[in-house]
């Protein structure tokens, strides 16, 4: 077979090459159990204006976007994960690290996707500088094998961390990096003197621990360059829990790496994914919600179709779920960081453009009741989920419509009682209510908006 058959053959399996379950729900990340609230006065307080925010943007975009694929993990060799029978792994792998010298999205534009999600009514944004696969999204001076070093190496925007990060800082946004603690490319994480052996360090740490010791090096020079080179950074959002020094001695320092890094970053929130203690500053829940309230910070990580990156033929969530998701989250004391990946082009897709845009409107007509609020006891009954303003300015009673159902002509609910007049957040207008006990009656008006609602209490 010729290379060019080959490459062709590799770019149909790959498409192929979906993680069993993927789509829909695979590998999800389990938030802890426990909480640590961090002793540093200054991350306390930066943790608390993030909680404040309440809605964000995960976006992944890395070699996976090319072809279409579910991010790295086709080259991770579990069983969970199929490929097609017709090529070796290691023909899958040089394939797929091959990506790089295709990877040239002349159609880049983070001000597109900073303005699409400015329209969303997002607040902050997590960028993927780094996925499992090793492949830097930013000039790093440790690796050849980023964006900056490959086919896009003569374009002016070849450093894509610089103009993602400038470009939402224009719009105000709050600043996070995603960082992947395993590099399945560095020979100092999985070395090809051993054959792999799932997604950990697939040799004897014991044995090696020089080797291990320059892979906690490395990666730690990679966290500085992130963290001085880049401006404010506000979030350091860590992925691959199984890094942990409790799992094959996988210890990567994260007092040292959390010490350099806020040295450089003062306030800095770390979130060392799944790993209880003082550096996972807020949990995450992946595309999951909690069964109940929680006093803690914590953010459900949900894609906006079924994947985090760009795939061929997405399945899109509706705006409407979208929306009665966030207001879940918030009623339970959340944030939602929606995930959105940009294609290999390097734009937003008009698809995920227009659903963002539909949040977006709907946030600027009762974004009151999610913004800046806090839980209050009694958040949920039925169809209505409550909100409390943080500066005790009076509760709020969101209605979520179910999809495909009509506009009921009043709505009731169980404790809450109004204090004042009830009020349509998104005109103002006073609306007749009855209160029978703590049983309380909304009439609504009449041909109203076939969408959720937000009233204040």
């Amino acid at each position: 077979m010729t290379m060019r058959k080959l490459r062709m053959t590799m770019a149909i399996l790959a498409m192929m090459a979906m993680p069993m379950g993927m789509n829909a729900q695979g590998n999800i990340h389990e938030r802890s159990e426990q909480y640590v609230w961090p002793d540093d006065e200054l991350v306390v307080n930066n943790l608390k204006q993030w909680q404040d925010l309440k809605f964000g943007v995960l976006i992944h975009w890395g070699l996976y976007a090319v072809p279409g694929i579910v991010e790295s993990w086709s080259i991770c060799d579990e069983d969970w994960i199929t490929r097609d029978s017709t090529c070796t792994y290691q023909q899958y792998m040089d394939w797929y690290f091959g990506l790089a010298d295709q990877f040239r999205p002349t159609q880049f534009d983070a001000s597109q996707w900073a303005a699409a999600c400015q329209d969303a009514g997002m607040r902050y944004v997590i960028f993927t500088t780094k996925h499992h696969d090793g492949f830097c999204m930013w000039d790093t001076k440790q690796t050849d094998f980023s964006i900056a070093r490959h086919a896009f190496r003569d374009d002016p925007r070849r450093d894509v961390l610089k103009f993602v990060l400038d470009a939402f800082r224009e719009k105000n946004f709050t600043i996070g990096t995603y960082f992947s603690k395993p590099d399945w490319h560095s020979q100092n994480y999985w070395w090809d003197t051993y054959g792999k052996k799932g997604r950990n360090v697939n040799y004897p740490i014991t044995q090696h621990p020089q080797r291990w010791q320059k892979f906690v090096d490395f990666s730690h020079k990679q966290i500085e360059e992130l963290m001085t080179g880049y401006g404010k950074i506000d979030i350091l959002w860590l992925d691959g829990g199984w890094v942990t020094a409790g799992n094959r001695g996988q210890d990567i320092d994260m007092p040292g790496m959390a010490r350099m890094a806020r040295s450089h970053q003062p306030g800095l929130i770390i979130v060392d994914r799944t790993i209880h203690g003082p550096y996972e500053n807020y949990q995450t829940p992946e595309r999951t919600i909690p069964e109940e309230q929680l006093n803690h910070p914590w953010e459900s990580c949900i894609p906006l179709s079924d994947d985090w990156g760009f795939v061929n033929h997405p399945r899109w969530k509706s705006p409407q779920r979208v929306i009665s998701t966030l207001v879940e989250i918030v009623a339970k004391g959340g944030n939602l960081v929606l995930g959105v990946g940009p294609t290999p082009e390097g734009l937003i897709q008009p698809e995920a453009v227009s659903r963002l845009k539909e949040i977006g409107q709907w946030l600027k007509q009762n974004g009151r009741a999610i913004y800046n609020t806090t839980i209050t006891p009694n958040y949920h009954d039925g169809n209505i989920w409550f909100t409390a303003a943080k500066d005790g300015g009076g509760l709020f009673a969101i209605y979520l419509l179910d999809e495909g159902a009509d506009m009921p002509t009043e709505i009731s609910w169980t404790g809450n009682v109004p204090k004042k007049a009830v009020r349509l957040l998104s005109t103002g207008k006073k609306l007749k209510t009855k209160v029978v006990g703590d049983k309380v009656t909304v009439v609504l008006p009449k041909n109203m908006k076939k969408e959720s609602f937000a009233l204040a209490l």
